[in-house]
């Protein structure tokens, strides 16, 4: 079972946030977040995003994908609306950094995200969000708003004891780079997206 382990505010470029770090022990150096903008009432209905670590998007502003610019979106969007962003140590759809650098490779061969993780012998996403119910739990937050474009999400919600009011899109716009990858979250996962050109 995972608890609070430590928290202090945090001022960022968008604002201060109460960052919580949870975790079995004290000793994980990779706990999974909750980061709280200041202006949110937890017994009210939250805005609340479930994201999953990655690195390439988040540090190194990779094109690839859109990660990175949906953190900042959904910063942006709980410092304006209130909320609480679970950040989610699962790099890779829970493949890692290493296995996620090989399936870029295939990339570069041709393969799609889905086929190269397949080629891999990995799972297409191997991403858990019970732990971010759980943390919903553990935050005492009964309600929310679900800031995503992953039906997996919403799912996991409707099958907890969390209420789900309404969904929040959060679609960012492609590069050339990553149009590829958003349709594959389109045809393949269902996420609610427009098509890519």
């Amino acid at each position: 079972m995972i608890k609070i382990q430590a928290e202090s505010n945090v001022p960022t470029e968008y604002g201060q946030f109460r960052m919580i770090a949870f975790a079995e022990n004290e000793n994980d150096w990779m706990p999974h977040m909750a980061i709280v903008a200041n202006n949110t009432d937890l017994s009210q209905t939250v805005n609340v995003r479930f994201h999953s670590e990655c690195i390439t998007g988040e540090v190194f502003h990779s094109r690839k994908c859109e990660c990175g610019q949906q953190l900042d979106a959904a910063m942006r969007y709980t410092r304006e609306h209130g909320g609480v962003i679970i950040y989610l140590r699962q790099e890779g759809r829970n493949i890692g950094i290493i296995n996620k650098l090989k399936a870029y490779a295939l990339q570069e061969k041709g393969l799609d995200t889905v086929q190269a993780n397949l080629q891999l012998g990995l799972p297409a996403d191997d991403r858990d969000f019970s732990v971010a119910i759980e943390i919903l739990n553990l935050l005492g937050i009964k309600s929310i708003n679900l800031i995503t474009n992953n039906p997996l999400k919403i799912k996991a919600v409707e099958e907890s004891d969390i209420k789900l009011v309404d969904r929040i899109p959060l679609q960012m716009e492609a590069t050339q780079e990553s149009k590829d990858y958003l349709n594959v979250k389109k045809t393949y996962f269902g996420h609610y997206l427009d098509e890519q050109k």
